[in-house]
């Protein structure tokens, strides 16, 4: 009997003269199950890669942790590391020197934030010893040696060997007002972390080179801590706190990144609901077009019945006609979200190329490439929300099927 009902089922969703509308009806929601359910899963993976990449590269660049000290900086910074690497689940800890320049090629200038470091130290810093294009980062230590990003050099036509001259406004006193300072460094290698940020305003220089053109002495303006938990850095406030002994105050990421992130997550979750009504709206389509099925099918049902057929196997063959939308419906949407969201940034590329027109703007999206990451809860979710609104937009016109009465149904036949 089962196996009946899902041949009148099947029969019931072929188009057939004077039924084609229906049919018609149909196709639109099926269309729109797919192209919501599809949309979903490749803004959702659109915007879970975003939030990865970024937080992934603003992690790796900057610490989760920062001791930052006033204007008299931090006297014995090496004593000061050993203590907050001695703290359990800190990785490692960093001081560094860091000021805002002017930097000068040629005829270009722009601004620059300078950041003395260890060549040693940034080795250990992955996201930096892994995307080193050109030149060394070991030449770091080098005198009067620096690296850039990419983009930086590409906009000041830079490359490893050539010039760059760094201005200080915080300039020697003279009789005649403050003079800048001005020092020129080579270039010993380039960068490219992937985020335009960076690429384009970061310039790392030896920490001695740092200390002596920002007139420091031996003395740093920070120290940053990586931690085994980024996600839980409130727990190690209080223990780097009193590492620093007083030495600076305790600056940690979510403080200084979180509201943009809440930001991302609030646009998410906005562009979820907005999307849903996509796969509303084709739920409608198969309201409207099971109902009309109903309509025509009036004396089909009477004579089922009159054959013996149950209420609930009439309701049955509807629901699966219905049913059937949602499921296929589903199941392409799936298909086509995940295998786009998997190739996005290379259907970008090719999308550009056979336009000619720059789809992502890394100055404006803060990175390079067009991220994707499907997550398996989302991806459970939004198939569940097709399969689930579909179900439900198949009971109503099923029940209604289910309660024509025969005799009224054939009366005028």
């Amino acid at each position: 009997m089962r196996e009946a009902e899902r041949l009148v089922a099947w029969r019931y969703l072929r188009p057939t003269r004077g039924e084609g509308f229906i049919s018609v009806i149909a196709a639109f929601a099926l269309v729109g199950i797919a192209l919501g359910v599809g949309t979903l899963i490749v803004v959702l993976a659109v915007m879970n890669g975003f939030r990865t990449e970024l937080l992934g590269r603003v992690l790796g660049v900057n610490g989760h942790a920062t001791v930052v000290a006033g204007p008299e900086g931090i006297a014995d910074d090496a004593a000061m590391v050993e203590r907050l690497r001695a703290i359990d689940g800190v990785l490692d800890a960093m001081a560094y020197v860091e000021g805002q320049v002017m930097a000068s090629a040629g005829e270009i200038a722009s601004g620059a934030i300078v950041r003395g470091v260890r060549a040693e130290d940034l080795a250990r810093r992955e996201i930096f010893a892994d995307n080193i294009v050109a030149g060394s980062l070991q030449r770091l230590d080098e005198p009067d040696s620096i690296l850039v990003g990419t983009r930086m050099a590409q906009r000041m036509g830079l490359g490893v060997g050539s010039r760059l001259s760094l201005i200080s406004p915080q300039g020697a006193a003279t009789a005649f007002g403050t003079v800048p300072r001005i020092k020129s460094f080579r270039i010993a290698g380039l960068f490219e972390v992937g985020m335009y940020e960076y690429d384009n305003n970061f310039v790392y220089v030896g920490l001695p080179d740092a200390q002596a053109y920002f007139q420091l002495g031996d003395r740093v303006t920070a120290v940053e801590v990586m931690v085994d938990r980024p996600e839980q850095i409130q727990r190690w406030r209080e223990p780097i706190a009193a590492a620093a002994q007083g030495q600076g105050r305790v600056v940690d990421w979510q403080q200084l990144n979180m509201h943009f992130f809440n930001a991302l997550e609030v646009e998410r979750n906005v562009m979820f609901l907005i999307l849903t009504l996509i796969i509303i709206v084709a739920a409608f389509n198969i309201i409207t077009g099971i109902t009309m099925l109903v309509k025509t099918k009036g004396r089909d049902i009477a004579i089922l019945r009159s054959m013996g057929a149950t209420q609930g196997a009439v309701l049955r063959i509807f629901f699966l006609a219905g049913a059937s939308i949602g499921i296929v419906g589903t199941a392409l949407g799936f298909a086509l979200g995940i295998a786009f969201a998997l190739n996005i940034d290379t259907i970008r590329l090719f999308l550009e190329g056979l336009t000619g027109a720059e789809l992502w703007s890394a100055e404006i999206r803060f990175l390079s490439r067009l991220p994707a990451e499907v997550r398996v809860d989302d991806v459970l979710r939004i198939v569940g929300m097709g399969l689930g609104l579909s179900f439900l937009a198949t009971l109503y016109p099923a029940w209604r099927a289910a309660r024509v009465d025969p005799v009224e149904a054939l009366r005028y036949e």
